[in-house]
């Protein structure tokens, strides 16, 4: 079995405690209910009116999809531009519209 030398023994110690400080963790700031004071405000973007069409505008082929899949990804694409485009009530209640406005969403963006 090797020695451990003092020199290695130390060394070791030290990493261990590198390694142990850089997981202690700070907490966040509190931020006053208004923002940071001084930051420039985001402009909020009005909503939209949601896609109700049976077969909505896609850059990809949905064809096999299900209409409420189709319509979110339709909003979540149309989300993209200025106006966010979203049937708030459905979004909620409705798995496949939401999965689908997220996935619109994603794909949208411009890289």
């Amino acid at each position: 079995m090797p020695k451990i030398t003092n020199r290695c023994r130390s060394l070791t110690l030290a990493l261990a405690a590198i390694i142990v400080a850089a997981c202690a963790t700070v907490p966040p700031a509190n931020i006053p209910p208004g923002g940071i004071p001084g930051a420039p405000e985001q402009p909020s973007r009005p909503p939209a009116p949601p896609t109700t069409s049976a077969n909505p505008p896609a850059k990809i082929n949905l064809q096999g999809f299900p209409l409420p899949y189709r319509q979110g990804y339709a909003d979540g694409c149309a989300s993209t531009s200025a106006l966010e485009q979203k049937d708030a009530a459905r979004f909620k209640s409705d798995g496949q519209y939401r999965t689908g406005w997220f996935d619109g969403n994603a794909l949208c963006k411009k890289p």
